[in-house]
């Protein structure tokens, strides 16, 4: 069976999808083929890690960098795809605080928060 550039730009972008919960379109460019088929089309399609195991890793990672800008990207997809819960999410960013340092944690917290309220709005509508 072959891995041509065309089935691994096909499998990343389905996993792309499948990880943000929208149908992902193809993109121009370096940056986004590498995105695309090395990062979701290799590394995020591996097994022996759920995509929610993945995703507790990322925003983890996310937190302890400041990047609450992204870490609100997953904490989105993770609610709209079903795998953790608002309270999760909550649970989440106490736990980091210990780990990551209180302003950090608080930062999550808040962006969580935001969320959280943005999912329950949606979901009402």
């Amino acid at each position: 069976m072959s891995d041509t550039p065309d089935d691994r730009r096909a499998r990343g972008l389905a996993k792309m999808s499948e990880v943000y919960g929208w149908e992902m379109s193809d993109g121009p460019g370096d940056y986004f083929a590498h995105t695309c088929d090395h990062l979701f089309g290799e590394v995020w399609s591996r097994e022996g890690l759920s995509i929610r195991d993945r995703r507790l890793l990322l925003i983890g990672a996310l937190a302890a960098s400041g990047l609450d800008d992204v870490a609100e990207i997953q904490a989105g997809a993770a609610l709209g795809n079903g795998e953790l819960e608002p309270e999760q999410l909550r649970e989440i960013a106490l736990f980091l605080c210990y780990y990551i340092g209180w302003p950090l944690g608080t930062k999550l917290n808040f962006t969580f928060g935001k969320v959280i309220d943005q999912h329950a709005k949606k979901s009402r509508s």
